[in-house]
């Protein structure tokens, strides 16, 4: 077959002069024509040095247009990209490495000295930096290698990519995609996100997860638009860029956090929004974070992605919905179902744990044929654990996780319905509730809570909450917090909480 992913190549005869990728960080610009001969030259290196096909690349770097030429290297040779969570600690980082026991690292410059102490355990072949030290030779190494072909020998199921999970459960587990499934990941991002030629996108989600790889930025690569590349996100610059005509951003995606750090900024209520098509998920959206964009003419579209399925599986078409907790439609490859616990379909307005099926799905977990065959069914379903129903417009609602959700006096409560009730006060920036012990009850509610400058109390929260909750569903208590703990990807990681509150 040869070349599975054959986008970059078609682009590069077609708007050569384009820019394809840009670096913030930088200005730099990367054509499509330079993105092709870089991404071949880098593939020739990998063959230089001996990564053949099959042989893991692991990835350790903040956002930079570099991740997206070694994922197409890899792809030429077939080996396999591992972008790694810099933000782990260097215990957790050796332990996924021992996991997928790569052949390479490819780091960049903020990360040596934690890549040099990740080496040292590893058998690698070799490390490849574009930092300062003496292991930054990426750049020589792209500019001395001779371009090299696609392997003969490539079929979409080969593995292409090697995606972590969060880890906020447990161990992180390495879901494996193929190059089919990563096409059709790419695929639903561009039509759930009316992606073209025209397209400029802003990626600011890290892109060791799905949706920093394909929601925007491998979908504008794919649809010969630019993608915008911030090493990290950046607040008020973000804010700017969605102001800013000369850049001219059309396309983003960031978690709940992202937005309602930027609607705190000085200048949000008077600033001149520019047409975004700006996405929101990774976590339960609350509707009062869209309906305060809505008010400011950005239109929040949710969506709905797992790290073993993608990023863009269900997703808000555009005559909306009025429910709260309404994540969209399935996406162009999509199939999803909503089941009872004996597996059997639930019809509309039913609570159950959502499934999900089609091409873009993960070949399993690495190394973990137990939890894979656990994960996907013999028939090809996805149980992803979240709690779901789907309405009579065949539009589908999140309810929460099936982990988060507790019983308080016999009655299931789901946090994230509770959250979208407290965000919706004009003093909440951010908040996640928890179910904890309680003798009476079994459970009751925790809210840890984060607030702007127009402080508020609990008993004013609690009041708050009884006048639009039923009295099972309103915390018993508040904890107020200067901030949440998040992971890389904005998601406010609940276990943390759990152990302030235990």
């Amino acid at each position: 077959m040869g070349n599975p992913v054959p986008w970059l190549e078609f682009q590069a005869s077609r708007v050569p002069d384009k820019a394809a990728l840009r670096d913030l960080s930088t200005g730099q610009t990367t054509t499509y024509a330079e993105l092709v001969e870089r991404t071949s030259r880098l593939a020739g290196h990998l063959e230089a040095i001996g990564i053949r096909k099959g042989d893991r690349v692991a990835v350790l770097a903040q956002n930079n247009p570099r991740v997206f030429e070694i994922l197409y290297a890899c792809a030429r040779v077939g080996a396999i990209m591992v972008p790694m969570n810099w933000r782990l600690s260097p215990h957790e980082l050796k332990a996924i490495m021992e996991d997928f026991s790569p052949k390479l690292l490819v780091h960049d410059g903020a990360n040596d000295a934690l890549a040099q102490e990740l080496a040292g355990g590893q058998t690698l072949v070799s490390r490849l930096s574009w930092g300062e030290g003496p292991e930054g030779r990426y750049e020589q190494a792209v500019a001395s290698a001779p371009a090299t072909a696609w392997r003969q020998d490539l079929t979409e199921d080969d593995d292409w990519v090697i995606v972590y999970t969060s880890g906020t459960t447990g161990l992180p587990k390495g879901a494996v995609h193929t190059f089919r499934s990563v096409r059709a990941n790419i695929e639903n991002s561009a039509y759930a996100g009316d992606v073209s030629s025209e397209s400029v996108g802003l990626t600011v989600l890290p892109t060791f997860h799905v949706a920093g790889l394909h929601l925007y930025a491998n979908a504008l690569l794919m649809h010969g638009g630019t993608a915008l590349i911030m090493q990290s996100f950046d607040v008020a610059e973000t804010l700017r860029l969605f102001q800013d005509r000369k850049t001219g951003v059309t396309h983003f995606c960031g978690v709940p956090a992202n937005f309602q750090f930027m609607a705190t900024q000085p200048g949000f209520a008077e600033a001149e929004f520019l047409p975004v098509n700006a996405t929101v998920g990774g976590s339960p959206v609350p509707r009062a974070l869209v309906d305060l964009w809505k008010e400011r003419g950005v239109n929040v579209m949710s969506i709905y992605g797992v790290t073993e399925a993608g990023s863009s599986l269900l997703a808000m078409p555009p005559r909306g919905s009025d429910g709260k907790s309404a994540v969209g439609v399935p996406a162009m490859h999509a199939e999803a179902s909503v089941r009872g616990a004996d597996g059997s379909p639930l019809p509309a307005g039913s609570i159950g744990e959502l499934w999900l099926r089609g091409p873009m799905l993960m070949r399993g977990y690495w190394n973990k044929p137990e939890e894979s065959a656990a994960a996907i069914r013999p028939d090809g379903w996805l149980r992803t654990g979240d709690a779901a129903s789907f309405d009579a417009a065949g539009i589908f609602h999140i309810v929460d996780r099936w982990k988060d959700m507790y019983i308080s006096g016999g009655e299931n409560v789901y946090p994230a319905e509770v959250e979208n009730v407290i965000y919706q006060h004009p003093a909440v920036v951010l908040v996640s509730v928890i179910g904890v012990p309680d003798g009476k009850w079994g459970e009751v509610g925790k809210a840890f809570v984060v607030v702007n400058a127009d402080a508020c109390t609990s008993d004013e929260l609690r009041s708050w909450c009884r006048q639009r909750l039923a009295a099972f569903k309103v915390p018993a208590s508040f904890e107020f917090l200067s901030d949440m703990p998040r992971n890389a990807t904005g998601k406010i990681m609940k276990n943390e909480l759990k152990k302030l509150a235990a």
